[in-house]
């Protein structure tokens, strides 16, 4: 059999499931999933193979109206997801009914690359209207592949699957086959205490924090992690410490048990929290953290 292989690329609006869908797809959790909008800010890849195939799928950031140079550059990466996909997934969920960004949506309609559209979060809807959105879509995205789902519960996953394998062009693996991701280790350790900083603080605190891992030092038994928390504001970082560090013992605390998940070994981690003035509208901040070339 002739060997498959490219790059499967996740867009949509935010809080549709993308990174439910991402992790979903390539059996683990890669991807931060939160309640909140705009949990995710990079483009992240997971790798996916068999002997026969390999899905390079990318998860990228909710599309948004960009308000500060952060957000801007969150654009940027969906804008290359869009330039090197060989297939393209448009997901929707049961309410909504058009794409934030028009240009965007052009050229999702106008693609001339295979479009499959995933209708997501049908377990909450009934049938009906499951029907009348599949009709709505099949109308207003016509070059595109309609399937019902729900990335929570897995359902109609497999399917999903099966179509991308059949899709895929012809071609050698993009990476070795051993690989999970494009991203290193202290990459997925920013994102970890992200995470909780995201569930457990509220309004603008979530969106005004950065995280930056100054030392992985792996060992036999144990990795040994600092990391920096970076805030905006002076009152920003008493918010995350916490009445005695309270909160902040928190975010480690779930943090490390997240990790010690994931990198399957005992997990030493100690944060620290700075202040760096406005970083989400400087742009050799946004470079330095990985948010531009």
């Amino acid at each position: 059999m002739t060997h498959k292989a490219g790059f499967v690329n996740i867009i949509g609006n935010p809080n549709v499931g993308k990174s439910t869908l991402m992790n979903a797809l390539v059996g683990e959790k890669l991807s931060i999933i939160t309640p909140k909008a705009q949990t995710t800010r990079h483009r992240i890849l997971g790798i996916v193979n068999d002997d026969d195939h390999q899905i390079v799928l990318s998860d990228t950031p909710g599309i948004i109206q960009p308000a500060y140079e952060l957000q801007a550059s969150m654009m940027d990466f969906v804008k290359s997801a869009l330039d090197d996909a060989d297939i393209l997934i448009y997901m929707v969920e049961i309410g909504e009914k058009e794409l934030k960004n028009e240009a965007f949506f052009n050229k999702i309609i106008h693609s001339e690359i295979p479009v499959i559209l995933l209708l997501n979060k049908i377990d909450k809807s009934s049938q009906d209207e499951v029907e009348e959105k599949v009709n709505y879509w099949k109308n207003k995205v016509p070059n595109a592949e309609v399937f019902v789902i729900s990335a929570l519960e897995k359902f109609n996953i497999t399917a999903v699957f099966e179509k991308i394998k059949e899709l895929l062009p012809e071609g050698p693996a993009f990476y070795p086959k051993d690989q999970l991701t494009d991203k290193p280790e202290r990459f997925f350790v920013n994102e970890k205490i992200r995470e909780k900083i995201l569930t457990h603080y509220k309004k603008e605190i979530p969106y005004s924090v950065e995280v930056e891992t100054e030392s992985f030092i792996e060992e036999e038994n144990i990795v040994r992690i600092r990391s920096i928390i970076m805030v905006e504001r002076d009152t920003q970082k008493g918010i995350i410490i916490g009445h005695k560090g309270s909160a902040l013992k928190r975010v480690g605390a779930e943090a490390r048990k997240d990790l010690e998940k994931f990198f399957e070994k005992k997990v030493y981690i100690e944060l620290y929290v700075k202040v760096n003035k406005n970083w989400r509208s400087n742009k050799n901040q946004l470079k330095r953290f990985g948010y531009k070339d």
